[in-house]
């Protein structure tokens, strides 16, 4: 799995990162992460779009 964080916070370890069809998790847990349907996702950056 490929995660991945904003470019903002490229020199941060204090991020949230995303991981493809996976979920979100936070950089300094990467353990665990919170599942996030593709459908969902999408729905979320629409939004944020606007």
């Amino acid at each position: 799995m490929i995660w991945r964080k904003s470019s903002y916070s490229i020199n941060s370890n204090d991020c949230v990162e995303i991981g493809r069809g996976v979920g979100i998790r936070d950089s300094k847990a990467p353990v665990t992460h919170l599942p996030v349907a593709p459908a969902a996702w999408s729905a979320f950056l629409r939004t944020l779009k606007r």
